[in-house]
């Protein structure tokens, strides 16, 4: 097998080459073009009868006897502005690639343009340039993740320390509860705080995380149980509106998926149902199995959504109430992260509103 390299293409010294050979060329042409001249005027001139007392004539004669002269001088000087011209043209050459260097240090989408002597330089500093936008692009995709997994982490902080302040609040304010309640509010607390502890190593890991990349863990849950701990644990949020949750969904529905993810997204919707619902209304929670999938059904009465902003609900940042402090309304990143979720899950999640009534769609495979 031949391994030979292909050899490197020196373009400077092909440069070089083409403006020695232009030079050489622009002198042989000049210098026969101005001997042809010669011949044909002194053809021409011959012809013709001259007097001997015309001042053309007599110019011609003194052309004719100083002839090295008049030929001599303008074959110098046309031979010193050719190589004047041919000296300049590297040094123009040079400005021209000054000029071009300085668009690669702020690359844009905008072609450098070099002579046609220059096409391979050319060629070379627009891929360059494109190397350059696309590493920029890149530079500037990955801080953006970066970025995004900072606030994704964040917000999923508020969940659990929310049910933490919130069950240690009960706890301080109703001394008179029964051992076995003060136990059980308690234990949670631990729970939502070993899970903030999860939360805050995740941000130690954040250089090697990627929101893009995101790999799930299936484990086989019962789904029914899931809900009815994740709505006693927004018990002191759904009292704080005088807000009560009902589920209806038949006891021990089984389903096959990433636990802590998927838990993530009923997290989200249901926190996102507290915050605009009416005071003293009802969210209700519905699940229920149709051959080999699972349909959960969050609905809230609020303030009906426009369809214009129905259809941006489930973009990164995107809040429904900009006026909201983000201890109301979050970053504006907890429905895009249970779109994400739900889609990693090969499901889909839909949103609609009408006459006061929100209502989130979830789907996802029994697997």
């Amino acid at each position: 097998m031949n391994n030979t390299a292909k050899p490197k293409v020196n373009y400077n010294s092909r440069i070089i080459r083409i403006i020695v050979l232009k030079y050489f060329l622009s002198l042989i042409v000049f210098f026969i073009g101005f001997i042809f001249f010669i011949m044909v005027s002194w053809s021409y001139c011959s012809r013709i009868t001259w007097h001997w007392n015309s001042p053309v004539y007599i110019f011609l004669n003194f052309v004719k006897e100083y002839i090295l002269l008049f030929a001599g001088v303008p074959l110098i000087a046309g031979g010193i502005i050719i190589t004047y011209h041919f000296m300049a043209k590297p040094l123009w050459y040079l400005d021209e690639i000054i000029s071009a260097s300085e668009k690669l240090a702020n690359p844009s989408e905008e072609q450098i343009i070099l002579p046609d002597d220059m096409k391979n330089v050319q060629d070379r500093m627009n891929l360059v340039r494109e190397t350059a936008l696309k590493n920029a692009y890149l530079a500037k995709e990955a801080e953006q993740r970066k970025n995004d997994l900072i606030i994704y982490l964040a917000h999923d902080l508020k969940t659990p320390l929310t049910s933490v302040i919130g069950y240690l609040t009960l706890l301080l304010d109703e001394r008179q509860i029964s051992e076995e309640l003060q136990e059980k509010y308690l234990s949670i607390s631990l729970n939502k705080a070993e899970r903030l502890e999860e939360l805050v190593n995740e941000f130690f890991e954040i250089t090697r995380f990627n929101l893009s990349n995101i790999t799930l863990q299936y484990t086989k849950i019962n789904l029914t149980r899931l809900f009815e701990q994740l709505i006693f644990e927004f018990r002191p949020m759904l009292l704080e509106k005088g807000l009560k949750c009902e589920l209806e969904a038949e006891a021990g529905i089984m389903v096959k998926c990433d636990s802590g993810k998927i838990q993530r997204v009923f997290d989200n919707l249901l926190r996102n149902a507290v915050f605009y619902s009416f005071e003293n209304s009802v969210i209700k929670i519905i699940i229920k199995q149709e051959d080999k999938q699972i349909f959960i059904k969050f609905t809230n009465h609020g303030d009906t959504i426009p369809q214009e902003k129905l259809g941006r609900i489930f973009e990164q940042f995107y809040r429904l109430d900009t006026s909201r402090s983000s201890k109301n309304g979050g970053a504006g990143l907890g429905l895009a992260i249970a779109k994400e979720i739900v889609e990693l899950h090969s499901g889909t999640i839909t949103a609609e509103s009408a006459d006061e009534l929100i209502e989130f769609n979830v789907t996802i495979p029994v697997l």
